[in-house]
């Protein structure tokens, strides 16, 4: 039996045999052409020594050409920095100019006015709302944070009421009467005949614009009814008097109401 011979694979299958005359060839072409650009250089050379004005001729058009360029290369240079140049003084003129517009609307705009200090309130030019509102507000100022405005029809005699910041019942009736009309006794008496026994006062008030007459002074004295005339008025709001119900009188200090007038 015929026994099979394997044969050994080459490692060099698939690959370029090694040619020596093909690399000693390639080695000849360049010394050939590193040879010839050097005898080429040397007989250039040597013509220019021996024949100075044709080499120079052959060699202005370069240098001709190389000036050329580089004057191209500045002039570019010098027109990218005039450019650059104008365009910045462009910007900086239009922002001046947003500047300026800026300056002329601020002085166009019309000055703030000057917040005046508020004066002293003239209690007797309101009108009878304006009034009882204005005097629940002085009573807000001073701790009656739920001062109210109750006046109107029905209303017995009651135009403000509040709880003071001790914890009183504050009764108050306002009278926006001109200076030659004074409050009197008739008109304590019928707020003297509610304030208590209806509102339950702690503290009853009757402010006025145009003052009391003194039989009205008088009842006012034994109902413990405080009276505020104008200057008293014009001393609380001024913060020149402490709220009136700091001088009143404690529930268990306050007389029997009396209903008979002087």
């Amino acid at each position: 039996m015929a026994i099979p011979i394997r044969r050994r694979r080459s490692d060099r299958q698939g690959r370029a045999p090694f040619d020596l005359r093909r690399t000693t060839f390639g080695f000849a072409l360049i010394a050939l052409i590193v040879a010839g650009g050097g005898l080429a250089l040397r007989a250039a050379w040597d013509s220019a020594v021996s024949n100075p004005v044709p080499a120079v001729l052959l060699t202005l058009p370069l240098l001709a050409a190389a000036v050329v360029v580089l004057r191209r290369r500045r002039r570019a240079r010098r027109v990218a920095k005039t450019v650059a140049g104008a365009a910045y003084g462009i910007v900086d003129a239009g922002l001046a100019e947003l500047d300026a517009a800026e300056a002329a609307r601020a002085e166009a705009r019309p000055a703030l006015p000057e917040t005046a200090e508020p004066g002293p309130v003239d209690y007797a030019e309101l009108d009878p709302y304006a009034f009882e509102e204005a005097v629940a507000e002085l009573c807000r100022r001073d701790g009656c944070v739920d001062a109210e405005v109750v006046g109107g029809a029905g209303d017995l005699g009651a135009d403000v009421l509040a709880t003071t910041p001790d914890g009183r019942r504050l009764v108050v009736q306002c009278k926006r009467y001109g200076p030659d009309n004074r409050v009197g006794s008739q008109d304590l008496q019928r707020f003297g005949g509610t304030c208590y026994a209806v509102h339950e006062a702690d503290v009853a008030l009757v402010v006025s614009t145009g003052g009391f007459t003194e039989p009205a002074l008088d009842y006012a004295e034994q109902c413990a009814i405080l009276c505020y005339g104008p200057e008293e008025l014009t001393a609380w709001s001024e913060g020149g008097a402490p709220p009136p119900w700091e001088d009143a009188a404690t529930p268990a200090e306050e007389p029997a109401v009396g209903l008979s007038g002087p």
